[in-house]
């Protein structure tokens, strides 16, 4: 069923699905960077078509869908070198029934590197003016109890799955003999012995995949025709990222089918 707030309509002929409300948004200019608009509009895309894509249009549909924007705040260690992040999140599942639902989900957060993060980067080079970035992506499989209303609801959410994180340096940095291990070279990739970051290293950047787990709890309220739904969620995520472990915490608002 397409409702007045769905984002393709059906045409009379021959029941194909064309785009409507996103073509002219799609043309305006962006200001943000390419990649980061051009994935952005890909998973608003792809969002709608599986919406559309249902038999059902109640509130009990055997599908689900899912796409938010998560606000993170690190938590220790991770807060030593990040202090906010920002991202993406897409899911897609199905419902066993209304209450037990599976769900597998895609997430991506820009990290923001604290200047903390980079004194003693800086100091070594001696560049005040080097700059780094973080990113954190996550490919997990999820369980969600759910207890919901015909208007409001709240729900469990948990699983595990793998998360890839990467630090980059603007710059490369080559290690002299002297330099005492903190948190901070680890953090960017180095490796330390006897107290000292290991000497004769240069590095620009690093990265790690482990397996991690999440788990959170979410509020749901009901927007147009069933079984639209605006989401406000609360997950934790914990990973042992080679170096400095990875934690967070996410605050995603979106929208769901």
């Amino acid at each position: 069923m397409v409702g007045r707030h769905s984002c393709i309509t059906k045409s009379h002929v021959g029941h194909t699905w064309r785009p409507t409300m996103l073509r002219g948004a799609i043309s305006r200019p962006m200001r943000m960077n390419s990649r980061k608009s051009a994935l952005i509009w890909i998973l608003i895309l792809v969002f709608c078509w599986m919406a559309h894509a249902q038999d059902d249009a109640d509130d009990n549909p055997r599908g689900n869908v899912n796409l938010g924007m998560p606000m993170v705040s690190p938590l220790n260690p991770t807060a030593r070198f990040s202090n906010f992040g920002l991202g993406v999140t897409t899911g897609a599942g199905y419902n066993f029934t209304r209450h037990h639902g599976l769900i597998g989900e895609f997430m991506w957060n820009d990290l923001f590197v604290d200047s903390g993060a980079l004194s003693a980067i800086r100091e070594a080079a001696k560049n005040p003016s080097i700059t780094g970035s973080s990113h954190l992506f996550a490919v997990t499989g999820n369980y969600r109890y759910e207890l919901r209303g015909t208007a409001l609801g709240i729900y469990f959410i948990g699983g595990g799955g793998w998360y890839y994180r990467t630090n980059s340096l603007s710059q490369k940095i080559t290690t002299g003999k002297s330099f005492t291990c903190a948190p901070t070279w680890e953090w960017w990739g180095f490796s330390c012995s006897s107290g000292t970051v290991t000497s004769d290293q240069t590095i620009g950047g690093s990265s790690s995949s482990t397996l991690g787990a999440n788990v959170g709890v979410g509020f749901t309220v009901r927007v147009g025709e069933a079984p639209y739904r605006v989401y406000v969620e609360s997950r934790y995520h914990y990973a042992p990222t080679k170096g400095i472990n990875t934690q967070i915490v996410g605050v995603t608002i979106g929208i769901r089918y």
